[in-house]
């Protein structure tokens, strides 16, 4: 058995939301923990540790994938964003949270961050879902407050909003 604090300690850099970042962690450290307790980014919840419920969901190269499912050292030659990277400024949300402040989208607020990422990762290969998709999209992230109306809403909301944007660009 190894003891904590005798436990080698790597030098481990990860380009998160466009930013190298290095932190010293044993190579066991998961990637929610080391975006958390390493890094300082704790917009990443960590809900069943079983990549469950998808509250730590994050954006690996692009793709949602449960960052306590993955060693924060195999991550190093990816491209890894949080929900702090998708938007941290309340007067410029991204569409998905303009989306879920607008449908009341979120209650408690603990699940949030995992559906954001997992919606705006799903809004660019579906960019106009029906309720259905809108459902099944979310199917694999769990909330126990919300009964789940509202973030479909959100979804079907954030590709509207998406579009409007678009148009005010051209």
């Amino acid at each position: 058995m190894t003891d904590a604090a005798t436990e080698q300690l790597l030098d481990i850099t990860l380009t998160v939301n466009g930013v190298r970042r290095t932190a010293s962690a044993p190579a066991r450290r998961l990637l929610s923990d080391f975006l958390r307790h390493d890094l300082g980014l704790t917009g990443t919840h960590v809900g069943c540790e079983h990549g469950v419920c998808g509250a730590c969901t994050v954006l690996l190269d692009g793709e949602p994938a449960r960052a306590c499912l993955v060693f924060a050292v195999t991550a190093q030659a990816h491209e890894i964003t949080t929900v702090e990277g998708i938007g941290n400024d309340p007067a410029n949300l991204s569409p998905v949270q303009q989306a879920f402040a607008e449908c009341h989208a979120l209650q408690c607020g603990f699940c949030t961050p995992g559906f954001v990422t997992t919606i705006t990762a799903y809004l660019d290969e579906n960019p106009k879902p029906t309720p259905e998709e809108a459902r099944e999209a979310i199917s694999g992230n769990l909330c126990r407050c919300t009964g789940y109306q509202n973030i479909v809403k959100a979804v079907v909301r954030a590709s509207e909003i998406v579009h409007e944007r678009e148009e005010e660009t051209r």
